[in-house]
């Protein structure tokens, strides 16, 4: 199973009264108890400039991090293990209209695994699993560790998202806490070329793309009662619109656990409307 046990990313009171706050199991039962009653509050970003890099890792070892009852997508023994990076446009709850362009846009990185199907009790949806989320604020870093399930969120010491006309540029700094490393550098390229290994398993660029990018669901564990939390999304990615990025660096700090069987395939997703639908224990 994958640790999400936050750790403050700079030393002193502060960063341990963060950590004890993130952790509380307790808080956390109430949270869940209290809204578990209420109406879920949709959240609305307007995201922009999303680094997708994709590496084809060993299954057996995937499998590994995920709890029972949770079954990868894999064939010949691979699986795709993806990191996207992005930046918002207003995160928040959608609920203020036009007074959300007043909320921030923080970084975000999202760390995944894909699933051959959804657990018993969740409707059968393209569907990936969270192994790590990390953002760039304290507010919503914290935000979501008291507030959310299904975003095992770490904060970064730095955190790096630089997208011009010709690279795209991500970075990861996690400092003493608890997010991982990431450094990507990218070219942007009018080359919708497959390795050998990702043709093998999708055929073409555009199936790739769509399968790496285009999901409805997804679901993390919850470690302190041992639970899955799924949570709905609306994502319209539309693939025709998608770059494709030529990876020159791709550091990633979780390729230790997964051994990648593949170069990495990346691609850069202009913007896209995101929604955050629900989100309910298993």
């Amino acid at each position: 199973m994958q640790d999400n046990t936050y750790r403050h990313p700079r030393a002193g009171w502060p960063g341990r009264l963060f950590a004890a706050l993130a952790n509380c199991t307790h808080f956390a039962n109430v949270r869940q108890a209290v809204m578990s009653r209420l109406p879920f509050l949709t959240l609305h970003s307007d995201v922009r400039d999303v680094v997708y890099v994709s590496w084809l890792v060993d299954a057996r070892a995937a499998q590994r991090l995920l709890p029972a009852g949770v079954t990868l997508w894999q064939r010949d023994g691979k699986t795709p293990f993806t990191v996207l990076s992005y930046r918002h446009g207003h995160f928040g709850p959608a609920l203020p209209g036009p007074l959300r362009r007043l909320l921030p846009s923080p970084l975000q990185s999202n760390w995944r695994l894909y699933l051959d199907h959804t657990p018993r009790g969740a409707p059968d949806v393209p569907c990936v699993f969270f192994l790590k989320n990390i953002m760039d604020g304290l507010p919503h870093a914290l935000g979501t560790r008291l507030f959310s399930d299904i975003l095992p969120t770490h904060l970064a010491d730095n955190m790096t998202l630089e997208v011009s006309a010709t690279q795209a540029h991500c970075s990861i700094a996690g400092g003493t806490g608890s997010a991982p490393a990431l450094d990507v550098q990218a070219d942007i390229t009018a080359k919708h070329d497959l390795d050998a290994d990702w043709q093998a398993l999708f055929g073409n660029w555009h199936d790739a793309v769509a399968f790496l990018a285009c999901q409805d669901a997804a679901i993390a564990h919850v470690p302190r009662n041992g639970k899955l939390v799924f949570g709905e999304i609306d994502l319209p990615v539309d693939v025709d619109q998608v770059q494709a990025l030529t990876a020159l660096r791709a550091d990633c700090g979780m390729l230790g656990q997964l051994p990648p069987l593949s170069k990495p395939f990346a691609f850069l997703v202009p913007q896209v409307d995101f929604k955050a639908l629900s989100e309910r224990l298993l």
